[in-house]
């Protein structure tokens, strides 16, 4: 809303200073300080509420060191992190723009799931919370949203970048010199289902080609794949969030070591010079999403003040499923899905190991007995930071040296773009 504003003082009595709203860069830094203040100040108050209220965390007896000390640990700090988000992304960000809309209603929708299921186990003091396949439909639902929005919106654009093969010099409409087989984009933008894809030398995938085999007319028909997908991406990685907060301050602090990749690719996706340097898309008003994204980043950090061992406040699922769908809804909008597995490679595991450990359970169960197969599980638990927790380790080292997996994860999602 404060651009708006000063890009009206601007233009209409030239004030002092006001054109400098202009730049996502000074906006971004604005959010970012805006939620940590927001986080830090303002948390501390609504931790305060909600341990007044009795808000507090229900543990189920799992034979971990220092579990039982967390009962009672006041839940549902989610709503620091989304309020966190939610407030400077409307000040400081362009309200107007598609995917910073799209961004707010993820945010608000999962958070909403995230807290009628917190609503359930704390105040209907019922451990299961929401069933399961409210929770996926739930998913599926904002899934369905995002992905439509992404393929209808006539706003949802790249420009396609093109090669000169004039033999002379060329100069183009901004006046700048380009040389033979230099590189440029295209004055007309163009809705199509291209992302990115990590290792290959074009590192560009298209939904539309990639069913385009079936017949001559059927890159049309892309959205069959792409809408799942985007179903399948907001799904799996907001579940993944969920599984990864099991210890104080692991979920945090990923999602922010996450964050500041997604806002940099963000940045170069949405700048003409660093797009063709990084010989990625050119995604137009994306650039847009790295005022939302430093809001993101602060909030985690914020929230990673009072998360850090021994917690304070958990985020519980109004947070989780939340930040998960956050962070997937963003790579979708700046055509990084694809990278997910490698830069979300935490939450990956975390979920693999769950899913490892109920079908090798299953398995077992079926081929040697109940009793065996409760004896000889793949993990000692599941997921694997509490595997590492039963092995003696402490979930301050679990949490650090899974900081330092998130950063070496990071800088590999960089690598890729280069690797083809």
């Amino acid at each position: 809303m404060l651009y708006y504003f000063f890009q009206y003082l601007d233009k209409t009595f030239d004030f002092p200073g006001a054109g400098v709203f202009q730049y996502i860069s000074f906006r971004a830094a604005l959010a970012l300080i805006s939620s940590l203040i927001i986080s830090l100040i303002f948390g501390k108050k609504i931790i305060e509420f909600i341990r007044k209220k009795q808000i507090g965390e229900t543990i189920r007896e799992l034979g971990l060191e220092g579990q039982t000390k967390k009962a009672g640990t006041p839940t549902m700090g989610g709503i620091i992190i989304i309020a966190a988000i939610i407030i400077p992304t409307l000040l400081f960000a362009k309200i107007l723009n598609v995917y910073i809309v799209l961004m707010l209603i993820s945010t608000v929708w999962l958070g909403g799931i995230g807290f009628l299921d917190d609503y359930i186990k704390v105040f209907k003091k019922n451990k299961e919370g929401l069933q399961g396949k409210f929770k996926i439909i739930g998913q599926i639902g904002i899934g369905l949203i995002v992905g439509c929005v992404f393929y209808f919106h006539p706003d949802v654009v790249i420009k396609e970048r093109i090669v000169s093969t004039s033999k002379d010099l060329g100069t183009i409409s901004t006046g700048v010199e380009k040389n033979l087989n230099s590189p440029v984009y295209s004055a007309t933008a163009v809705k199509n289902l291209k992302t990115t894809i990590p290792f290959f030398k074009n590192n560009e995938l298209d939904y539309g080609k990639a069913i385009s085999w079936f017949c001559d007319d059927c890159a049309k028909y892309g959205w069959i794949i792409f809408i799942p997908m985007v179903i399948l991406v907001v799904t799996a990685v907001s579940n993944g969030a969920n599984i990864t907060d099991g210890i104080d301050g692991l979920a945090a602090g990923t999602s922010a070591i996450i964050g500041v990749v997604l806002g940099i690719l963000a940045y170069v996706s949405g700048n003409t010079i660093f797009a063709d340097y990084l010989d990625i898309m050119y995604i137009p008003n994306s650039g847009e999403l790295v005022v939302f994204m430093a809001a993101f980043i602060g909030a985690c950090v914020g929230f990673l003040w009072y998360n850090s061992f021994p917690a304070q406040v958990f985020m519980g699922d109004t947070g989780s499923l939340a930040i998960g769908g956050i962070i997937a809804v963003y790579a979708i909008a700046i055509r990084k899905e694809l990278l997910i597995p490698i830069l979300c490679g935490v939450f990956l595991v975390e979920n693999i190991s769950v899913i490892l450990q109920v079908f090798y359970f299953k398995y077992q169960k079926k081929r040697r007995g109940l009793e065996y197969a409760s004896t000889h599980r793949l993990f000692k638990m599941a997921p694997l930071h509490h595997h590492y927790q039963k092995s003696g380790f402490h979930e301050s080292k679990i949490v650090m040296r899974f900081f330092i997996i998130g950063i070496m994860l990071a800088v590999l999602t960089f690598v890729t773009l280069k690797l083809r």
